[in-house]
């Protein structure tokens, strides 16, 4: 992964004013990836999205990493079977042909 890939998380903590302590909470309960290069903390570009729905969760919703952890498992597994689903509706149009 190039470094074009990468924000440094402490840019990340200033931007959306939250302390580090969040990313590294976050990272510590398996939320978030992070990359550490020579002693300092990036984030994936890949990563940010699932990040700042994390903060929505947690500022706008008021819910802990707990529940946070909760959601985005149950997001997953979601978005896992719509996959599936997406998967076998394509079989299926194999074998229903007018």
């Amino acid at each position: 992964m190039t470094k074009k890939h990468l924000i440094s998380a402490k840019e990340f903590c200033t931007n959306h004013k939250i302390e580090f302590s969040f990313i590294n909470s976050l990272y510590e309960f398996g939320l978030i990836k992070v990359i550490t290069v020579r002693q300092q903390v990036f984030l994936s570009v890949d990563e940010l999205p699932k990040l700042e729905q994390i903060l929505l969760f947690n500022k706008e919703l008021e819910i802990n990493l707990e529940g946070i952890e909760v959601i985005i498992n149950l997001l997953e597994r979601v978005q896992k079977i719509q996959e599936e689903i997406n998967i076998l509706k394509n079989r299926l149009q194999l074998y229903e042909k007018p």
